[in-house]
């Protein structure tokens, strides 16, 4: 487990789950963690969709301005025909299993991106697939992100929040199904290389109850150790409603 001593009586500012644009966020590794030390952050793990390639970079970053690095992925998991995220706490990015298998999931990347252009083009939206890898840093980790990016330049939608209310998503353009890896999988990868793995942002899914209690037995059964509860994507009541799943659920 990740155990850590913090010689301060504050409680310590810590974010296990942010990205650079390794994936889909806007900053370099080292820059992200020079922004996370500004703000006072204690300890920061960089956790990348289906990437590690940012980790050696953060990490030298976050020793020269003597703070706390984890370790960290964010993988890309199909459950039930629904997408989840998967996120590794303290991996060793070196792990074969582990990058086996994030280097498979990153070539399905590219091939649903060649489906989702396809279908923007069908809808009169050409240059979609140049226009996402315009706004990919790292090729390989081309997404739906980059695509919202490209709409939004191009006028037909007014932010990226928009987008994916009128493309990209079930029973819109640009919509497109895909296999990602299996959940006992994922956390194999993470277990295998010695991290902690952490069922990413729950509410996102709009599960359901009983679903969500499935979701949880299942990733507890194949070795899953924790619920991401707080992330600004959920709500104070989302907050408490997965503090208790996470003491029910051990």
């Amino acid at each position: 487990m990740i155990r850590l001593l913090f010689t301060s009586s504050l409680m310590p500012n810590i974010d296990l789950h942010c990205h650079s644009n390794v994936s889909d966020g806007l900053l370099s590794p080292a820059a992200l963690v020079e922004r996370a030390a500004a703000n006072g952050v204690d300890l920061l793990a960089l956790t990348d969709h289906d990437d590690v390639a940012g980790l050696d970079e953060a990490r030298e970053a976050a020793a020269q301005l003597g703070m706390g690095f984890i370790n960290g992925v964010e993988i890309s998991v199909t459950w039930k025909k629904r997408v989840l995220h998967v996120v590794g706490l303290n991996i060793d990015p070196s792990h074969p299993d582990l990058r086996n298998g994030l280097q498979g999931i990153r070539e399905g990347r590219a091939v649903r991106a060649r489906d989702i252009a396809a279908q923007l083009d069908a809808q009169g939206i050409a240059g979609s697939l140049e226009g996402a890898y315009a706004f990919a840093e790292n090729k390989q980790l081309i997404g739906r992100s980059h695509f919202a990016r490209f709409l939004v330049a191009q006028g037909y939608v007014k932010d990226v929040k928009t987008v994916f209310k009128k493309y990209l998503v079930k029973g819109k353009p640009g919509y497109v199904s895909h296999q990602w890896a299996e959940l006992g999988e994922a956390v194999g990868w993470i277990k295998a290389s010695g991290g902690i793995a952490v069922l990413a942002h729950p509410g996102r899914y709009d599960l359901g109850d009983g679903n969500m209690r499935a979701l949880l037995a299942e990733f507890k059964e194949v070795g899953g150790a924790a619920i991401e509860v707080v992330t600004a994507s959920h709500t104070a009541q989302q907050f408490a409603l997965f503090a208790r799943h996470a003491a029910e659920f051990g």
